[in-house]
């Protein structure tokens, strides 16, 4: 039987791919969600249960505290963010693990010589540092996600970016992720768009989407780009 480089040498073409972070390599929910509870505790506001706060599970800081305190005020948004990343930083961000294979996915995609890029809404110094724990660094060209201080961002805008530094041609690149946001955010910049279905999306939430393609597991997200 194949591995997964001998496969891929098979197919010959080496990809631009682009990968989401929270719920496509690791399942951060966890630490994200204690940290979610921590800063509305800080900031005296009721916190849902854990399944609720699941939805806030990789889209930007600002616009789920937004909904989660009822409110636009900046200042209140700003306090509950600070409160979030004092957490984080200390406990939170490794209170996460990679889903199963992953790890061994990278190394052989990079090892046959597709481009690996990661794309996510998490501060790209936070971003970084997880790759760094988890030994996936090396298997990556580039890491693009908001500064510490940005708020007004998107993964579409995150895309784009990456498209516009020159390392990413996204006339050839796949962007792989586990919410809608990574779809909408690929297609509106021309990428082609996977979408993982062990991560956090919602019932339907990927399918209305539209994806290029759904998959399932590892495996076959490895034939989707041998093909």
């Amino acid at each position: 039987m194949l591995n997964y480089s001998q496969v891929l040498q098979v197919s010959g073409r080496r990809r631009q791919l682009l990968f989401d972070l929270d719920g496509t390599l690791t399942d951060s929910r966890p630490g994200i969600v204690r940290c979610i509870q921590h800063a509305l505790t800080e900031v005296g506001v009721s916190s849902p249960g854990s399944d609720t706060l699941t939805k806030y599970v990789g889209p930007p800081l600002p616009r789920s505290f937004a909904a989660l305190l009822g409110t636009s005020d900046p200042k209140r948004i700003e306090l509950a963010i600070a409160s979030y990343r004092r957490r984080f930083e200390e406990v939170g961000m490794f209170e996460n693990r990679l889903y199963p294979g992953i790890d061994a996915v990278l190394a052989e995609l990079a090892g046959a010589g597709h481009r690996l890029h990661l794309v996510t809404a998490k501060p790209r110094v936070y971003a970084a540092r997880i790759l760094e724990h988890f030994k996936l660094s090396g298997c990556f060209r580039g890491v693009f996600g908001p500064e510490l201080g940005e708020r007004d961002y998107s993964k579409e805008t995150l895309i784009h970016q990456a498209c516009a530094s020159g390392e990413v041609a996204c006339d050839d690149a796949t962007m792989i992720g586990d919410r809608a946001e990574d779809i909408v955010g690929a297609k509106r910049n021309g990428l082609r768009a996977v979408a993982v279905l062990w991560g956090y999306g919602e019932p339907g939430e990927l399918e209305a989407a539209e994806p290029h393609r759904l998959v399932s597991t590892t495996e076959e997200l490895v034939e989707y780009v041998r093909r």
